[in-house]
């Protein structure tokens, strides 16, 4: 089943330019930074394949430092957080470990040296959107996402020492749904971690920590997972496309409608600041001002390649240009777009959506569309639910990460979410919108991710107005009763497929593609702004 919330997908909210390379590695290092048994004195960086090509494009450097220093991923200081290190006495090395296929595309290890001379090592991976998963510590292989309440205990390997842990979560009421044990040798240190269905509370890991033999027990955050509380019920549950329609047909609900019931029960808060509605007009808000800041205010990026472009676009509409080509409303959506990329790439604070390769797409599209129709906020933050539904079933089946599945997942997932919720926005019906979903996909299909630079700059920002263009026009040949002749979820999977056929330097290492042209390789020599 779909397990992960509507804002692991329209969402982190963060500091660009990258979902995976600078929020996804910031989060890395914010669970490392937890599980260190004393303050961190120094750490080094050891960053592999997709990581170690583009780490100075994508601001995975300072990402991976703000996070030891506890920045979140929306902490416009992220940017200066080799500064702040500095100031905090922290010190850091980043070293390129280079390529090894038997590591995630988005792997690195974090080595972490503490006070009191303590020590130790996380491999972390990043899985795109913002979303994160722990490899291993201090070299043992784990497999932790934080879908669950976790809680890591470092430990003897002594007999009585596991019956002694189970035996306090039981005395404490909390029920264990997965253990796992880990031991580097008969005898020697060992490490389990619990996944259990109840929060954790303090004065619990005080008692797992003074067990016999215990070094010590954390929990382990996650940010970004959904932590869920309690499991959704099975009429709004979904795992695939054919099961997401009939939910929504069952319940006589739209699919927005839908994501949304099934993000209130998923985290017990149906009102309140802290709601999922709070959270989508949080979503919406911050979408509205991603659109617009580069039209109004354009800044330079940091690679030097934006800055302007969506601004420009925008002017079309005015001197009768915009008439004989995109049109009024599609020339809107593709200044938005390209909007949310300039500012992504100043280092400024969007929306993933579900990446922040890809963040102007879903905005796009639908902020231009509801002001061309006059639509209420709450019209459009019901197609920005549907819109991470669509996501989501991409996320569980595939992959939105550009370093797995090139930039199909990324900007060809965008665009079949835009095109979903553009569907759900005009009145269209689920199966319309997933048909609209399916076409978008279907044409993006074998996009490859070749970053100019390393840098999320150039080609992403056209990359993202031509997804807002196969979005709008999938969504009126939805609406317009021309279907998709091969299911959704087939689509998904033909996706996933063409991702895992493509090569690595088709995949986010700015080695192929565009990226390995002689202008980029000649002008990424010369222009120092990764330096």
């Amino acid at each position: 089943m779909v397990t992960m919330s509507a804002f692991e997908v329209l969402g982190p909210i963060m500091v660009g330019p990258s979902s995976s390379h600078t929020a996804g590695a910031l989060r890395i290092a914010l669970v490392a930074r937890s599980l260190a048994p004393a303050p961190i004195c120094h750490v080094d960086f050891v960053l592999y394949n997709s990581f170690s090509r583009t780490h100075l494009g994508h601001g995975t450097d300072r990402a991976l430092v703000a996070g030891i220093l506890g920045l979140g991923p929306a902490d416009i200081r992220v940017r200066r957080s080799f500064e702040l290190a500095r100031e905090a006495g922290l010190g850091f090395t980043i070293t390129e470990g280079g390529r090894d296929e038997g590591l995630h595309p988005n792997t690195v290890e974090i080595r972490m040296e503490c006070e009191g001379g303590s020590s130790i090592s996380v491999t972390g991976e990043s899985l795109g959107g913002g979303r994160v998963r722990v490899s291993s510590i201090d070299g043992v292989h784990v497999s932790i996402a934080g879908d669950m309440p976790t809680i890591f205990v470092e430990h003897r390997d002594l007999p009585g020492v596991l019956a002694a842990l189970t035996r306090t979560l039981s005395t404490a009421n909390v029920n264990i749904a997965t253990m796992s044990t880990f031991r580097e040798e008969r005898g020697g240190k060992a490490y389990t971690v619990f996944e259990v269905d109840e929060p954790v509370g303090a004065r619990l890991l005080e008692l797992l920590g003074a067990t016999d033999h215990v070094e010590f027990a954390t929990q382990v955050n996650v940010p970004g997972a959904a932590g869920a509380s309690a499991p959704v019920e099975s009429g709004l549950s979904f795992a695939s496309g054919s099961q997401l329609l009939a939910a929504c047909g069952a319940r006589q609900l739209s699919i927005g409608e839908l994501m949304r019931a099934r993000e209130v029960e998923l985290t017990g808060d149906a009102a309140g600041a802290f709601s999922p509605d709070a959270a989508m007009a949080r979503v919406l808000e911050v979408m509205r001002s991603e659109t617009t800041e580069a039209i109004t205010r354009p800044k330079a990026s940091l690679g030097g390649l934006l800055g302007g472009q969506a601004a420009s676009v925008a002017s079309c509409g005015k001197d009768g240009l915009a008439g004989a080509l995109l049109g009024t409303t599609l020339t809107r959506a593709t200044a938005f777009a390209m909007a949310t990329l300039e500012r992504s790439a100043t280092m400024g604070v969007i929306v993933a959506a579900p990446t922040a390769g890809s963040a102007g797409v879903v905005p796009g599209a639908l902020l231009a569309c509801a002001e061309a129709t006059g639509a209420e906020d709450a019209a459009i933050r019901r197609a920005l639910w549907n819109a991470a539904a669509v996501g989501a079933l991409v996320s569980t089946n595939a992959t939105v990460a550009g370093a797995e599945g090139g930039c199909q997942a990324e900007v060809g997932t965008a665009s079949a979410m835009a095109a979903s919720a553009l569907v759900e926005l005009l009145g269209g019906a689920p199966a319309q919108c997933l048909d609209a979903a399916s076409l978008a996909m279907a044409n993006t299909l074998g996009l490859v991710c070749d970053p100019v630079g390393g840098m999320v700059e150039f080609p992403c920002q056209a990359r993202n107005a031509m997804g807002v263009a196969c979005a709008m026009s999938s969504a009126q040949l939805a609406l317009s009763g021309v279907g998709c002749p091969i299911p959704f979820d087939e689509v998904v999977d033909a996706m996933a497929a063409v991702g895992a056929a493509l090569p690595a330097t088709l995949r986010e290492t700015a080695e192929g593609g565009l990226a390995a042209t002689p202008t980029a390789r000649g002008g990424c020599a010369g222009c120092g702004a990764c330096a």
